[in-house]
This record gives C-alpha cells, structure tokens and sequence, in this order.
C-alpha cells in the first residue's frame, strides 16, 4: 500500500516540522517539503502498482510515532468474555497504538511455546496492530518451578514476566534471573509481597480507613523492588519493574539507577492522573493493582517521568466485563481499561495543563519503548517502519459504551470527554484505525 501524508505537522527529532511523508511497501519512503504525488509515481501509467493508493491531508493535525506499549493484556487464550485479540488489537489502533505486549496471565497460561505461537499466529491473522509476546517466569504463575523459557525464546517471546502474580521466593527468582539473562531476555516485575499486600483493595491510608476497605501497603510493593534490585545487581540481569506506583519507589530506582544497575521503568496513565480521593466513590472502575495511591505518591511518579528516572509510559491494559466490574468492590477484579483512553487522557489532564510537554509524551509513549523493543520504529524517519498516528489535537474524543472498540468499557474515563482526536493509526503502511 502506498501512503502519501500531505502537509502534516511532523515530529522528527524532537520537534515538529511541516512535511509531506510519502509510505511505500511498510516502509517510510521520503520525507520533504513537499512531495509531488506525479514525481513520486507516473500517475498516468496503466501500471496500478504504481499508484498512489490514498493521500492524506494532515494539514493543521500533527504526525508522530506510533505508540508502543510494553504491558496490556488481552485476555486470549481464556478469558474472551473480557477481550479478545482482535477486540484487544482494534482498541489498541484506536488509541493509536501500533505495537503492545501481551502479557502471559492468560487461562491457559503462556508459559510453553505453543501458546507463544498461537498468540502469535493469531495476532498476525487477525490483529490491528503488532503483539509482542511476553512469557511466563514461572510455570502456570504459581512462583514454584521456572517456565520453559528457552522454548518460549525460539518461538520469539521478548521478556519474561509473572505479572498477575509476584515470584515470592528469592532463590527461584534469582535462578530466573541467572536463566534469563542467558537468553538475553529481560525480567519484567510486579512488585507485591503477598503477606504484605494480604487481601487489600486499595492502598493502605487515610482514604482506607475512611472506607472501611483493607489497604494495600507502599511497603508491599517497595520490598520487591528493594529485593530485586539487589538480585539485579547479582546476577546482571536485565530488570524492569511494571507499574510504579509509590514515591519510595521512586527514589529505589533512580539509586539503583545511579549505582549502575541495569534496569528500567514504567508508569501507567491512572497512576500519574489520579490519586487515591477517586476511591471516595466506591467506583470499582478506579480498583486497580497496585491500587492508585496518595496525591505525594502520585506527583512523584510525575516528577520521576519528567527527571528520567521512570522510562516508559504504559497502560496495564486490563479489560474486565461489566457485570464483573458491578460487583462489591471487594468482589470486583483489580484493573483498568487503557488503550483508547491513554494519550488522550494525557494529553488533556498533564499537557494542556501544563504538568508535562508533549514531546516528552511522544518519547515514553513511543521513541523510548520502541528503542527497548529494539523495533525498527518509534522514530519518523526514511527507511523506519511506516507505524504513525495522525492526531487533531483541538479534537475531542468521547468515551461510552457505544463508541469503545473494546469488549469491555471499565474505565473511570467512562461518559466523559476528553481533549485531542486519533484521526488515523498507520501500522506496517498500512491504515488500520480511521476516524
């Protein structure tokens, strides 16, 4: 398929600039001022393949990478009722999104190389943007024996993670670590002490008190980091921890990061946009895990985004049904839906108000995963892959239960409206999200 891009407000090293992008065969082809579609192509040939096959006035709206996600779920195989991969994929294009990691707490669990391959398989068949499998640490999640992690290698996993549950004893996680570094494959955590953590709904302080709710200590996260920093340290390892959430554990990484330690973050849209207060509600669309903390807590996460400690920006896509969501909110599953709503969420609640600058925006959403990803994108450049988001930023993009793309609509940015307008997601050259 061949793009041309016409008059688009385009980010290309660190700053917009008004360029034509010309898309050929995946590929970005050329980049100027303006680009002829007559030069580029005999449009009077009678060859067809030398057609332009669409051009896109972006004037007034600004091009940048695509996203790229390093943590969501997709629910398959398993749990459909939820999400699905395609399901999963469309939203995920919707929110401009051209490659996400799926991580491996499906029913079965992805911890062998047929299920890598089936997921695989799938997404390519089927999927709107590219996945990228993340496999199991440990066999079944169940912390006890590591997973077939050399297999799962073969078949083109790219990290290795117990998320939806926390490796608990020290010594299988540093063989964990010791194994996969052979691999050259990284180690992505969720940091939780389980006898810390108990049977908490949100985090642990005034508002759970309040509420009558058991809380969820800082503590409970921050001693795994702590823990797994140290083992890091040991065994060289390639360590990064999913969804920060507390202001100490904040400060462990930029240390550790200071000391050397090879190791990487990421933070979620909720943690940087809400505190705590939101849970006044008992509206379980805000439960989450690790739950969303105090409002120190919170701007710290952003105050560590900004100095570089925290790398990525990443949703923890987690789709739950409806009739799951509307139980007690202690009954209710953790998690929050993330695709549709991440850069728009963003872009209205921290950019527009001042709180973070765009470009810094496009680099953790897309330039910085791309690069830990090792991908051929994240960047707008010739020869990149053609993974672009064409955005109006004075659009305005509804959330309901109408318009969302996934299955699922459990997301506290529900009936609302939010700033800026995905126009079109652009994967591979090819247009797989327009408005």
């Amino acid at each position: 398929m061949k793009i041309l891009i016409k008059k688009g407000n385009v980010f290309i090293d660190e700053s917009f600039q008004t360029k034509d992008i010309l898309i050929k065969d995946g590929l970005i082809n050329c980049i100027d001022d303006n680009i002829d579609e007559a030069i580029c192509f005999n449009t009077k040939s009678n060859d067809t393949n030398q057609q332009i096959d669409k051009i896109i006035n972006a004037e007034n709206y600004i091009v940048i990478p695509g996203f790229v996600d390093l943590h969501c779920h997709l629910r398959e195989p398993g749990q459909t009722h939820k999400e699905d991969i395609y399901t999963g994929t469309r939203a995920a294009a919707k929110g401009g999104f051209t490659t996400v990691c799926a991580m491996p707490n499906t029913d079965p669990v992805i911890d062998n190389i047929a299920s890598v391959e089936f997921v695989q398989r799938k997404a390519k068949d089927i999927g709107l943007c590219k996945v990228k499998v993340i496999g199991a640490s440990s066999k079944k999640l169940e912390g006890k024996e590591i997973a077939e992690i050399a297999t799962m290698k073969e078949g083109g996993i790219i990290a290795v993670s117990d998320d939806g549950a926390c490796v608990q004893n020290s010594k299988l996680q540093q063989n964990i670590m010791k194994y996969s570094k052979n691999f050259d494959l990284p180690i992505i955590v969720h940091a939780e002490d389980y006898n810390l953590s108990g049977k908490g709904q949100v985090h642990g302080g005034l508002i759970s008190t309040k509420l009558g709710l058991t809380g969820i200590p800082a503590i409970a996260e921050e001693i795994i980091i702590i823990r797994d920093l140290m083992l890091a340290e040991l065994t060289k390892c390639q360590l990064h921890i999913a969804h920060l959430s507390t202001e100490k554990s904040v400060k462990l990484i930029k240390e550790a990061k200071e000391n050397g330690i090879n190791v990487t973050s990421e933070v979620t849209p909720h943690h940087l946009i809400f505190n705590e207060d939101k849970l006044l509600t008992f509206d379980t669309n805000y439960k989450c895990k690790p739950p969303i903390r105090s409002e120190n807590d919170r701007k710290a996460l952003l105050n560590g985004l900004l100095d570089g400690t925290i790398d990525f920006i990443a949703t923890d896509h987690a789709p739950h049904s409806v009739h799951e969501k509307e139980k007690e909110f202690d009954y209710a599953p953790f998690g929050i839906n993330g695709f549709e709503t991440a850069f728009a969420s963003l872009y209205t609640e921290l950019v527009l108000k001042g709180y973070l600058c765009l470009d810094v925006l496009i680099q953790k959403m897309s330039t910085a995963p791309a690069k830990w990803l090792k991908i051929n994108s994240g960047e707008i450049k010739i020869g990149y892959l053609a993974d672009l988001v064409i955005i109006d930023l004075n659009g305005n993009t509804e959330i309901n239960d109408t318009n969302m793309m996934s299955k699922s609509t459990n997301t506290p940015f529900i009936n609302t409206t939010l700033k800026s307008k995905i126009q079109y997601t652009i994967c591979d050259g090819k247009i797989t999200y327009e408005a």
